[in-house]
């Protein structure tokens, strides 16, 4: 499998694990250094995001892939993923976003790891 094929597949398989709330793979997919920026500015570290989707502030239902990009150059790499993502966060409800995720992303022993995120709309 090539760089950018694993990273998509990265990307897919946090997705998946936001919406099942799976905290062992969303440790796994992210760099101890992983920090978000949400949309309206606010940034969390690692810990707070997962804590943020476990605790059900951040609830995903679906997501579907509309358009992924994705530049590598050596050891560090960008995603820009473009997804319909269902979610209620923040205690809002239930809405279907066009989410635009802007991935840095680290290889490490082999291993591509989300480290920074930066969210907007499309």
């Amino acid at each position: 499998m090539t760089d950018k094929e694993q990273i998509v597949q990265l990307y897919k398989e946090m997705y998946t694990a936001m919406i099942n709330k799976d905290r062992a793979e969303l440790e796994r997919v992210h760099d101890d250094s992983f920090v978000l920026i949400h949309m309206t500015g606010m940034r969390q570290s690692k810990q707070e995001y997962i804590n943020a989707v476990m605790d059900s502030t951040l609830n995903y239902y679906s997501a579907a892939h509309e358009d992924l990009q994705v530049e590598v150059n050596g050891e560090t790499a960008v995603l820009t993923g473009k997804s319909r993502v269902n979610a209620a966060v923040f205690g809002g409800g239930k809405h279907t976003w066009r989410s635009q995720l802007r991935f840095q992303l680290v290889k490490n022993k082999g291993e591509w790891r989300f480290a920074m995120a930066s969210a907007s709309t499309f």
